[in-house]
């Protein structure tokens, strides 16, 4: 597995956010994930996108984090916010997103993130799932659907890292060592 570190409109982003868009709007009977997202929220050291390639190159698993601070839309000073959290169908089941996510932490927690929290929906079952397993507990509402019902908020703190080298920040670059790089 080859997770690498790209831009939120890098092509390959792009096609995997379509697919995670048309499966919101499956579960939930609407367009998708309303919340405004743009390429400056997940640039470093503010935030990070990631996409997971197999042996053949092919996307297959997507997620990033944005910084966030107390505001009005519920969220605290020190919030990594997770966005986009996807597997395709076919690579499910093969612990990519748990992957994906301990990345998302991991770089977190070397920005100086104190906190990294998620909003998902009842009808993800399999991500409330993932998510209680990490270690992820229920919490306040925050986000764009903080009013909706069906939305789900879940909070994690992250110890902050010492002495600990800054991750890869380079677009294309390996989040993993020894993984071959991604066609930008």
């Amino acid at each position: 597995m080859n997770i690498q570190r790209v831009s939120f409109d890098h092509p390959d982003a792009v096609r995997l956010n379509d697919r995670v868009q048309l499966e919101y709007a499956e579960r939930y009977g609407h367009e998708g994930d309303a919340t405004h997202l743009d390429r400056a929220m997940f640039q470093p050291p503010r935030g990070l996108y990631l996409i997971a390639y197999d042996d053949q190159g092919t996307p297959v698993a997507t997620g990033g984090w944005r910084s966030q601070d107390e505001n009005d839309e519920g969220y605290a000073d020190g919030d990594a916010e997770i966005k986009r959290m996807y597997v395709i169908p076919e690579a499910r089941g093969r612990g990519l997103a748990r992957l994906v996510l301990a990345a998302l932490e991991d770089d977190a927690r070397a920005a100086g993130r104190t906190r990294m929290v998620l909003e998902t929906g009842t009808r993800q079952p399999e991500a409330i799932s993932l998510y209680m397993s990490s270690g992820y507990e229920s919490g306040a509402k925050f986000g764009h659907y903080r009013f909706h019902e069906l939305s789900r908020c879940y909070v994690k703190p992250l110890a902050v890292a010492r002495d600990v080298p800054p991750p890869a920040t380079a677009p294309g670059s390996a989040v993993t060592t020894g993984l071959r790089p991604a066609a930008l």
